[in-house]
Order: structure tokens, then sequence, then C-alpha cells
């Protein structure tokens, strides 16, 4: 480890690993409630199970993409960051909020309350407390990393972090507007929602993922950067008009229809350009770098990110095939696989790379690891297929053929209960991962011995 701040990322990466261990059991028990439906029906209904599910998505997967920041900056800017005392506080603002949101919506207090109360809004439900209290914490890190660019060293790794970082929080403010028509209320819905994990997540994503090749295949930084500037570029182009295939029938004029297909056609473009990037730089790349199993889950973040939210989005994104399957569990499938192949496999990545040198420990626990992804992206592929045959026979029946959504749902069981399966799959994975970096046990991967590494 070359910066003592660099430690700031450890406490981040814990929070977010147990986060993400509520949010994948969350998962499970909502699987099980598809082949069982009154489980849990009266303690904890499915609406706030799915809540906590996806609201500790979110926020581990912040918490990773903080934590990294932590972690990247330091290195590229050569400089400490700004202010420990400041990260620390930052981090407790957000594990309080955290705790406030799951209080709130397992209790239900407040109900209706304007200030304490949860507000009914899928993904940005927190009561307003909260939100002021993300917002209290997302300048904090914003100044914090800023500072530190700023007065540092200026690579295109942090230029893009930093402009996906700001574009987070900024979008965010979104939150705080609730107009009473429900059109406009989605139209800026999605301007968090899409923009977020189609728009400036993707610049986070590309600007990890850039430091991790960086770090792993030892490419020159020139390479990496003409490569960065493309793949954002063509992030941005196709990602903002691409929010228009949300707009197809919520009472938005009709031109969206057009702009939408189009565009979100285009936003396949930049994920395959990342699975590209990826793979080329370990083709051209000289180091023989002792991490095989951070370059694993990073490879395997661009290439399921490329088929959950490139190939699996631009199944349904086209208006004339949306208008049959939107809300049906082909949009299930494409956010299962899109969400784990884009952010939850690049937060593995980096906490694989960056633990062992936060410990000043060897790569550890490699084989494990490695064992971990390919359960957990086994069961998540195998539920993407499930989820996906059980949309088109939920499509065709239900809204070609026009039977009750009810009846259509009990001939859907069969593939329920597989989903449910691969779930299992994918949690012990995930408790095969969580063993392999919290419990460090050095593993001999043969490797050149005569490159060297960092």
């Amino acid at each position: 480890m070359k910066y003592e701040t660099q430690k700031i990322a450890l406490a981040y990466f814990s929070v977010a690993l147990a986060l993400f261990v509520i949010q994948i059991i969350g998962g499970l028990l909502l699987g099980w409630v598809y082949v069982s439906p009154n489980f849990l029906s009266e303690l904890v209904p499915f609406n706030t199970l799915r809540m906590l599910h996806t609201n500790s998505l979110i926020v581990w997967l912040l918490l990773g993409f903080f934590g990294a920041a932590y972690f990247m900056i330091p290195e590229e800017a050569e400089r400490e960051i700004h202010s420990t005392k400041l990260a620390y506080i930052q981090l407790a603002i957000l594990v309080i909020g955290t705790l406030g949101v799951v209080v709130t919506y397992l209790f239900n207090l407040f109900e209706g309350h304007w200030l304490l109360g949860k507000e009914g809004r899928e993904f940005i439900e927190q009561p307003k407390w909260v939100k002021a209290g993300i917002v209290i914490a997302a300048l904090i890190f914003l100044y914090n990393v800023s500072m530190t660019v700023l007065k540092g060293r200026k690579t295109a790794i942090t230029n893009i972090l930093l402009l996906g970082l700001w574009g987070l929080a900024l979008l965010f403010l979104f939150s705080f507007y609730n107009p009473e028509n429900l059109a406009i209320d989605k139209q800026y819905w999605w301007n968090i929602v899409h923009l977020w994990v189609e728009g400036v997540w993707e610049l986070i994503m590309a600007s990890i993922l850039a430091y991790l090749m960086l770090k792993l295949t030892g490419v020159d930084r020139e390479v990496v950067d003409k490569w960065l500037y493309v793949i954002v570029a063509a992030a941005l182009f196709s990602g903002i008009l691409g929010t228009g295939h949300h707009y197809y029938w919520i009472g938005m004029p009709g031109y969206w229809q057009w702009i939408g297909s189009i565009f979100s056609s285009l936003e396949v473009v930049p994920f395959f350009g990342m699975m590209a990037f990826a793979f080329i730089m370990v083709w051209k790349g000289r180091r023989d770098h002792p991490n095989k199993a951070a370059l694993l889950w990073s490879l395997g973040c661009a290439t399921l990110a490329f088929f959950g939210a490139g190939v699996w989005g631009f199944l349904h994104t086209l208006h004339g095939v949306n208008y049959y399957t939107h809300g049906t569990q082909i949009t299930a499938a494409h956010g299962h696989l899109a969400f784990y192949g884009a952010y939850v496999c690049l937060n593995i990545a980096i906490f694989t790379y960056a633990l062992p040198i936060l410990r000043g420990r060897d790569p550890y626990n490699q084989v494990m690891n490695m064992a971990a992804f390919w359960l957990m992206s086994a069961g998540m592929v195998f539920m993407t297929v499930v989820l996906t045959f059980a949309g088109a026979i939920q499509t065709q029946l239900q809204r070609v053929m026009g039977q009750y959504y009810m009846e259509v749902q009990d001939q859907l069981a069969l593939f329920y209960w597989m989903r449910f399966g691969a779930g299992v799959v994918v949690f012990l994975g995930l408790l095969l991962l969580v063993y392999s970096l919290a419990f460090p046990r050095r593993e001999v991967i043969s490797r050149k011995p005569s490159v060297a590494a960092e």
C-alpha cells in the first residue's frame, strides 16, 4: 500500500459486503414468496421485502464505489486523501441512514409523515430525513475527493470517476421533487434511476475497470486513456436519450417511442466496448499479475455486463416489443443480470484486488474466490435464462391471449422453483466469497516468475 489514507476503503468495503449478504438473503426470501405466496405475509409483506432487497443493493453498490474512489484516488492523484475524518463521518451518516430506512420499512413507522415517513417511489422510498443525510454525505465525499484530485495529479481515470460521482450526486436531487401528475413524476423518477444505472454509473464502471486493467495487465496508460474516453462518449451519447425507452407508456409524447428505440438500441455499444477493452488489454498486457482472481472478476464484469445490460436490455427495448413485455419477468431477467454483471462483479473485482494490498499481504484465497465467481455467475445466468422463458410465456398468455394475471402466475410455478434454486447457488457462492475475503490464507497460483507484478 503506497498511501496511508487508502485504508479508508477497508471500512467501506466491509460495510458493503455486510449489506451485500443482507441483500441476497432478502432476494432468497422473495424467491421463496414466489413459490409459497403466504410466506411471511403477515410479518414482513412482499412489498417491504422488495424495498429492502432493492435498497440494500443500491446502498452497498454505492459504498463499494465510494471505497473504490478512496482506494484509487490517492494512487492516481499521488497524494493522500484530503481528510480522513470527513471520510469516516460520511460513512457514519450513510450507516445511520441505512439503519433508519430499515427500521422505518420493517415497522411502517410515521406513515404519511412528510419528513419521517417513507415515500411510495420505487428505489427512492427513503424518508426525506434520510435523503437529506444522503445529500450531506455525498457533499462531504465530493468535497473530500475533489480537493484531493485538484491538489494532485489529474488523470483520465480520476477525471471520468469524478464526472460520474458528481453526476450521481446531482441526479439524486430529483428525488426531492415529487409532482402530483404521475406522468411528470415518472419522467423525473427515471432521471434518477435510468441516468444512474445507464448513465453516470457507467462512467464509474469504466474508470474502475480502466484502473484494474492498468494494474493487472501493465498496458500503457495512454492506451487505456484512449479506450476510456471512447467508451464514456458512447455511454453518454446513447444513455441520456436512451432514457426514452421508459417514456413509451407513461403519457409522454409519441416521439419518445422513436427516440427511445433508436438511442437505447445504441446502449449496447459502450458495453460491447468495455468487454472488448478488457480482453484486448489482457491480450496486449505484458504483466503476469499474481492476483488472478481480481482479473477473473474484471473480465467477468465486462462480459456479463455486455450480455445482461446490453443483449438482454436490447431484447425488449424497441417500443413494438416493449408494448407486450414491459413489467413481465423479462424485465426481471434483464435487471438481475445487468446489475450483477455491470456493478456487482465490478465491486467484487476491486474488493479482490484491493483487500490483499490493504492488509499488506500477497493475493490470498484465490482458488476459493474464483470458485465463488463461477458459482455466483452460473447461478445468476441460470436465473436469467429461467426468468426469460417465464417472461416469454407470461407475455404470450397474459399480454397477447389476455389471461388473468394470477392464472398465468400459477402456470409459471416451475420457473419460480428453478429461480429459487438458482438463488440458493448464488447465496452459496456469496458465502464462499465473503469467507475468502475475510479470512486470508495464502495460496500458490502458478505464474511466470520472470515477469514483475505490482
